[in-house]
């Protein structure tokens, strides 16, 4: 009814925002009597909405810091309830746990050192006791260290097998009996590293190259009830990061830009939905790793 009393005609949708759940559609409308006498009315409709990832629950490595916490927040605005796991990053963490309260999702933060099969086992323990069901499993935690065939030693290239290879393998192995009762799916996280080979980051572009690989296995192993896929980001710059490191590596990329976090975000939320798809990698890294052709032959 418009303010006369009669009924109106919606003739075109305004704007739309999303609110606590609920598409808010703002609409602008005219009544009959509104048209004879110029005056116009303000409809506004709330209809319920269902999230896509409403009722799952998603676990996070790294969840305290940069992309890790990009992709946990992403989750939680698709309507997922989070596991953010952190290794010391405490007080980061309790951060993203309260952001992803504000949006109405259940959050919990949970420690545990992922070069401990103990440790990673305590984890999903823990998130099982929490929540219940685990349905995502996004392993994003790594390190990256400074190496070359001079400078490694075998703490750094143990350091970087183990967190950056081992802890995944580990990580799928305890969460595969709750990802297979969901039809779950696991998303890894490699680097251009494992594709291209950085000599200055050997035990690095190692342990990613064997993620690439973990992927397939894995997809293999637990196929059909668990999907497995993997992202390879190129050079993401995040708020706070040095103006020179953008400057310098768009000139490495087709795209001339970096990536940001919502790139990696888009891409997790979009395997996330891909039901048709497992033990692939998608790489997104501006077209760096097609090499220099890709710029100075055109």
């Amino acid at each position: 009814m418009g303010r006369d009393g009669k009924e109106i005609e919606v003739q075109g949708v305004a704007s739309v925002s999303r609110k606590g759940g609920f598409y808010t559609r703002y609409t602008e409308a005219q009544s009959l009597g509104a048209i004879r006498g110029g005056h116009g009315d303000l409809v506004v409709i709330s209809l319920p909405v269902s999230l896509p990832l409403q009722g799952r629950v998603a676990l996070v490595t790294g969840a305290a810091k940069r992309l890790g916490r990009a992709v946990a927040l992403r989750l939680a605005e698709e309507g997922a309830d989070l596991v953010v796991h952190y290794r010391s990053s405490q007080g980061e963490a309790q951060d993203v746990v309260k952001k992803i309260e504000k949006l109405g999702r259940r959050a919990s933060a949970i420690a545990a050192d992922l070069s401990s099969v103990a440790e990673i086992k305590r984890l999903f323990d823990e998130a099982g006791k929490r929540f219940g069901r685990l349905d995502i499993l996004v392993n994003s935690a790594a390190n990256f260290l400074p190496a070359n065939m001079v400078s490694t030693t075998e703490e750094i290239w143990d350091s970087a097998l183990d967190t950056n290879l081992r802890a995944p393998f580990f990580c799928a192995q305890a969460a595969a009996p709750w990802l297979r009762r969901t039809q779950g799916v696991i998303i890894n996280f490699a680097d251009s590293s494992g594709l291209l080979g950085w000599p200055g980051y050997i035990p690095h572009s190692v342990s990613k190259a064997g993620v690439i690989m973990l992927t397939k296995v894995l997809a293999k192993a637990l196929a059909p009830e668990v999907r497995v896929n993997a992202i390879v980001p190129g050079t993401i710059t995040m708020e706070g990061d040095p103006q020179e490191w953008e400057a310098d590596f768009v000139k490495l990329a087709p795209l001339r830009r970096t990536g940001k976090p919502n790139d990696i975000a888009d891409a997790v939320s979009y395997l996330i939905r891909a039901e048709f798809m497992t033990g692939h990698v998608l790489v997104l890294d501006g077209g760096r790793s097609l090499g220099p052709t890709a710029v100075e032959f055109r």
